[in-house]
């Protein structure tokens, strides 16, 4: 991994962030920074996802192969929404357990 690498990370960590949001509209508890945190968790769930998907199964479908620098956008999209809806699941799991 390179420094090139990691600031394609950052600038899909935000926008998957952004977009996860979107298709699960939560609070996310840190605002900006907690975007970008659950954006990054995202984009590493999707990579791995993708990648274990590829080598166990062989599904490299056109639409999951879209990526810029090597970092795939549409599991990327996907991991951070999963991220999204886990993390606020167990925030609000939390809140009302006591």
């Amino acid at each position: 991994m390179d420094i090139a690498h990691l600031a394609v990370q950052l600038m899909i960590a935000i926008a998957c962030g952004m977009i996860g949001n979107m298709l699960i509209p939560r609070e996310i508890p840190g605002k900006f920074f907690g975007l970008i945190l659950v954006g990054f968790v995202g984009v590493w769930v999707g990579e791995l996802g993708y990648k274990l998907i590829k080598t166990q199964y062989g599904l490299d479908s056109s639409f999951l192969h879209w990526h810029i620098e090597d970092v795939p956008i549409i599991p990327s999209i996907i991991g951070s929404a999963v991220v999204i809806y886990v993390v606020t699941t167990f925030l609000r799991w939390g809140r009302y357990s006591k």
